[in-house]
């Protein structure tokens, strides 16, 4: 090596060693182009994240649909370039994207356009309704509704009779709002040949009158008697349908949702099947979906999820999630076919229905477990409760795999109940106007189109426990905070179903659903529990309005 070589070699070597500091100074100093750029950051407001770690912050960055840094704003000003759009909240209130832990999608989106009952209080306007429909109908075509809750009006169950009149030559068939129950006209009940010497299916009821007679009224697995005979819906009803329930779903914050599908006592099992391939798997690649969607399938077909996941795993995409499977252990309070220890006041030789035997949801559970999936398991009653603790307490011993096993609904609950939710481990998947199980996993839902679509309306229910058209509160220990029940719509409802490492929080890496409020007081916020919705962010875009 001559001198020449050796002195080229030392200065290369120490202009190398100087560049050094240059070269930090150009990955950490903010003044200097960086890799880390916000699509939008959103500062001057009142963010709460449901987040323990970090509880509130005035700003968040959301960087490519995902949250990038979530504090105070002269910590994230240094993420903004030229393209960053900048969200003056002007101290508004944010929270994540709700979550509704239990909805019927498509059936929300169909009853949309259907014959709506809800709220309606008097029989009067039921047959209005009704006749209504039929003026628009064409002769021989089912008239189809919903929503019904006798309760409005008094209690009395409507009967054929009432329609008969106005419907000769149309068959109808009208669920009542917690979809165990169903009236059809004497149209429909000569279609399905259900006459005084029709006997009762197993766990399913068909209501006669005194002299032996059908009253039109069907309950749990007797609706299968009808069911068939209703033309299926069209794909292209159900994809309207899906698209419409998610545009309501966005006008009331909801980001997300536990979808149970089509399946009720005495409805087909491939329904939910039949949705996913015509419509969910449709509107993922036709990139159709507004609203993310977890799936839950009949428990009967457990096997089927078991093969579909261990192809394609849980996440078809960020919108598609396969969730678990859901069984149902009893019916509805509203149907007098909910599951109890004692009976009903007004019959006091009925307990209600036992809808699926119970040997047979143990084995599907056991069987579900073995596989890996989550299973939901529909419970009114306190005896259908009882049930299905018991069955998920001897699950549990074959082995420690995290279960979270849910229980839907819960409503009531024998002495002692409440507490083995919080032994077991088990998700109390309900809705705030019915009983919250103490020290439970706590998860929120709608159960939509059972009760409306409104995660709000549920958060202050939860908080004051004061249920529409009562004055005082119902049972008013129950009462939940306005963070607890944020955390109940968001980070909880997305524990319950295994998505909480990308949903329900504020946190950076999670997907950025949000929502903006309309309050700027969080104090006024908790007090009141008083706000509406001004717009919600689906990926860090505004999706609504």
């Amino acid at each position: 090596m001559n001198l020449y070589t050796l002195i080229s070699a030392t200065i290369v070597l120490a202009l190398s060693l100087l560049s050094l500091p240059l070269l930090n100074h150009y990955w950490f100093n903010s003044t200097l182009p960086r890799l880390l750029t916000a699509d939008l950051i959103l500062k001057n407001g009142i963010i709460f994240t449901s987040d323990v770690s970090l509880p509130f912050a005035d700003s968040m960055a959301v960087q490519n649909g995902r949250i990038l840094r979530v504090g105070n704003y002269s910590a994230l000003q240094e993420l903004a370039g030229d393209g960053t759009k900048i969200l003056n909240l002007d101290g508004k209130v944010v929270v994540p994207g709700f979550i509704d832990s239990h909805v019927h999608l498509i059936p929300g989106g169909l009853q949309m356009v259907r014959v709506e009952l809800r709220g309606v209080n008097h029989k009067d306007e039921f047959m209005r309704r009704v006749k209504e429909a039929v003026r628009n109908s064409k002769k021989g075509s089912w008239v189809l509704g919903g929503g019904w809750n006798n309760d409005l009006w008094g209690g009395e169950m409507p009967v054929a009779s009432w329609i008969d009149d106005m419907t000769p030559h149309n068959p109808v068939w009208l669920s009542r709002i917690d979809g165990h129950m169903g009236l059809a006209n004497s149209v429909a009940l000569q279609l399905a040949q259900i006459t005084n010497l029709s006997q009762d299916p197993n766990g399913g009821t068909i209501v006669k009158a005194s002299d032996g007679g059908p009253t039109g009224l069907l309950i749990d697995a007797a609706m299968k008697l009808i069911l068939p005979l209703i033309p299926e819906v069209s794909v292209d009803e159900r994809r309207e349908a899906l698209l419409r329930a998610s545009n309501l779903a966005l006008t009331r914050g909801v980001t997300t949702v536990v979808d149970f599908g089509r399946y009720f006592p005495g409805a087909s099992v491939q329904h939910s099947w039949e949705d996913f391939s015509d419509v969910y798997q449709w509107a993922v690649s036709s990139a159709k979906m507004r609203i993310r969607v977890c799936l839950f399938f009949p428990l009967e077909t457990w096997s089927s999820l078991a093969d579909l996941i261990n192809k394609t795993g849980h996440a078809l995409s960020n919108w598609v999630y396969l969730g678990g499977v859901k069984g149902y252990a009893d019916g509805s309070l509203g149907s007098n076919s909910a599951l109890f220890h004692e009976p009903y006041a007004d019959e006091p030789d009925n307990y209600g229905l036992q809808v699926t035997e119970i040997e047979s949801l143990f084995n599907m559970t056991m069987s579900s477990y073995k596989s890996g999936l989550q299973v939901a398991i529909h419970a009114i009653g306190d005896r259908a409760n009882d049930l299905v603790l018991d069955i998920y307490k001897s699950v549990a011993t074959s082995g420690m795999r995290d279960r979270r096993f849910r229980i839907e609904h819960a409503q009531h609950l024998a002495p002692g109940a409440a507490v083995r939710f919080g032994d077991q481990g088990i998700v109390a998947s309900v809705q705030p106007q019915h009983l919250l199980a103490s020290n439970a996993k706590l998860a929120l839902g709608s159960d939509w189109p059972v009760v409306d679509i409104n995660p709000l309306h549920d958060i202050r229910i939860s908080m004051k426990r004061i249920p529409p058209s009562w004055d005082k509160a119902w049972i008013q220990w129950e009462r939940i905070s306005l963070a607890d029940a944020v955390i109940a719509h968001t980070l909880s409802a997305a524990h319950a179903c295994f998505l909480e490492n990308d949903l329900g929080s504020l946190s950076p890496g999670k997907l950025a659903d949000f929502v903006t409020l309309s309050t700027d007081s969080w104090e006024d916020f908790a007090a009141e529990g008083s706000a509406s919705i001004e717009a919600t962010y689906v990926s860090g875009v505004q999706a609504y309005p």
